[in-house]
């Protein structure tokens, strides 16, 4: 949000601010009650086993920039893939994700061409506008909620798939 001095901005951010709150939805949640997200499986193969997830997919770049800021409904197998990645499908490329308005901690998953998890950012801090860089290129990104990948002991150089 740009602002600007005066009292228009001013009361037109207020205004908005106020729809929001009285209709009990966040803006993510209102764009998820229009158009409900495509989820699809995502299977993370580690030293342990098999874990299948069921997340959101962001396959536009609007659904990338939007992600899952706001959201407060997450569920300990759910989450949001990010693929491909980038949405305009040129291939790999170093990503660089943050947590701003994003209310719920997130392990974020940066995931090679070849499937393989090339870095694994745990538990990262809430409202944050520090950068979390992947490291390398990447094809997809993965976010779960924070802490998951340590329960279910999931590390980096583990494979990710999901329907293509």
């Amino acid at each position: 949000m740009i602002w600007r001095s005066g009292t228009a901005a001013v009361a037109l951010a207020l205004a908005t601010l106020g729809l929001v709150g009285c209709s009990g939805r966040t803006a993510s949640n209102a764009q998820s009650a229009n158009m409900p997200a495509e989820t699809v499986p995502v299977t993370i193969t580690t030293a342990q086993g098999k874990h299948v997830f069921r997340v959101e997919r962001a396959r536009t770049a609007a659904e990338q920039e939007q992600g899952l800021m706001y959201r407060t409904d997450l569920t300990p197998d759910g989450g949001m893939l990010f693929a491909p990645y980038p949405p305009d499908g040129t291939g790999p490329r170093e990503a660089s994700f943050w947590m701003k308005n994003t209310p719920t901690s997130l392990d974020i998953l940066f995931i090679r061409a070849d499937g393989t998890i090339a870095r694994l950012a745990e538990n990262t801090p809430p409202f944050s506008q520090a950068p979390i860089p992947s490291g390398e290129p990447v094809v997809a990104i993965l976010e779960l909620v924070g802490g998951r990948s340590a329960e279910l002991g999931i590390s980096e150089g583990d494979s990710v798939s999901w329907p293509k």
